[in-house]
């Protein structure tokens, strides 16, 4: 009998996390496991693809609000009734917050193991203590996380290091440039194109990008990315006219067909700033390397795992606009040195980051933890 297996998000609206969790899910081994999702709240543009996946979507609280502490046993309790028929015997957890009630409802509901991706840098909490203490297995994403978080004894024994990984049948080099951006901006072939591809939010960095591209001539930018901190995107705007860039500073809103996007870029920037919770292993970046592009990130936990520097990108120091010029400039001028680079980071998309590697980890981890 396959296994039966939970995998939780708060909800597919944002469909980054949603995304990655779901190529793991569409490719677990049938024949050893048996996958359904659970969301706090419906209606997210992935919740039909789950369904054309012939995987259940559950729509029930698998967290709570831990106040009042006397009384959160019996709530989790009546929480976990409502999982209890489906005798999940593993929980996945991708919700991305500091939460320590979802294990606990897990294990009431009878599951043998919880399960947590660690998606970002937060850290030093109580609840992220709790959390990581009730985990029988922890996938971390990037190594900076297995030295700063989980090295201790206590966690270490528990604790795998798992990156994403990249569909390459998807992302790769040579995809038509269908979107036709050149033509619709009237951008000359001949202009070097950086793409961003990041939801504007102000952990993403977007400003140093921006100044940085302000301090270089005839170069146009193309910024990916659904407006998801309203005030952020307008002030992102604001910088553009005020450092009058509105003619090579171009916002596409959120872009599906992100491949055709690279395909016609030169660049690829993922300027991510270096506090707070920063990336864990940021997929955008991956993709663009697994399509060949040359990359340039700033040198951050996530980032650093996948660029190396000189070899298949460039990294720099974050929030350092005059460094991240620097480095767009001596791309910008070098097609050789573009292509070296390109080549380089697809094929180490390939060789480490492939997603079928990042399957068949989880289906060990899930096998070692049942069986032990």
């Amino acid at each position: 009998m396959p296994i039966p297996i939970l995998f939780t998000i708060p909800n597919f609206i944002t469909a980054g996390s949603g995304r990655a969790m779901l190529n793991i899910v569409e490719r677990l081994d049938r024949s050893q496991f048996s996958p359904a999702v659970a969301v706090l709240k419906k209606g997210g543009k992935l919740d039909a693809e789950v369904e054309r996946l012939g995987v259940p979507l559950l729509e029930a609280p698998f967290t709570l609000s831990a106040k009042p502490y006397a009384t959160l046993f019996f709530r989790a309790w009546k929480a976990a009734q409502f999982f209890q028929p489906y005798r999940f015997a593993l929980w996945h957890s991708f919700h991305y917050a500091e939460d320590y009630t979802e294990p606990l409802i897990a294990y009431l509901s009878g599951a043998h193991g919880w399960i947590f991706t660690k998606k970002n840098m937060n850290w030093h909490s109580r609840a992220w203590l709790l959390r990581s203490l009730l985990a029988k297995r922890i996938v971390a994403q990037n190594t900076d996380m297995m030295k700063d978080f989980f090295s201790h004894w206590v966690f270490k024994n528990k604790t795998s290091l798992v990156p994403r990984g990249v569909d390459a049948n998807k992302f790769q080099p040579g995809v038509p440039p269908r979107l036709e951006l050149r033509r619709k901006f009237n951008i000359p072939p001949e202009t070097i194109l950086v793409a961003c591809v990041a939801e504007l939010v102000p952990v993403k960095g977007h400003p140093t990008l921006i100044e940085a591209i302000a301090a270089l001539s005839d170069i146009h930018l193309l910024l990916a990315g659904r407006p998801m901190d309203a005030e952020y995107a307008n002030q992102l705007k604001q910088q553009v006219d005020e450092l009058s860039l509105t003619d090579r500073v171009h916002f596409l809103g959120g872009v599906e067909d992100v491949p055709a996007l690279l395909a016609e870029s030169d660049i690829f920037v993922l300027p991510t700033l270096g506090r707070g919770r920063m990336e864990g292993c940021p997929v955008a970046l991956l993709e663009a390397m697994a399509c060949g592009k040359a990359c340039i990130a700033t040198d951050i936990p996530g980032s650093r795992n996948l660029i190396v520097h000189e070899q298949c990108g460039l990294l720099v120091s974050p929030e350092d606009s005059q460094s991240m010029a620097r480095a767009i400039q001596s791309l910008s001028t070098s097609r050789e040195k573009r292509k070296a680079f390109g080549e380089s980071a697809c094929e180490r998309a390939e060789a480490f980051f492939a997603i079928e590697r990042e399957v068949k980890d989880h289906e060990t981890l899930y096998t070692e933890l049942l069986s032990g």
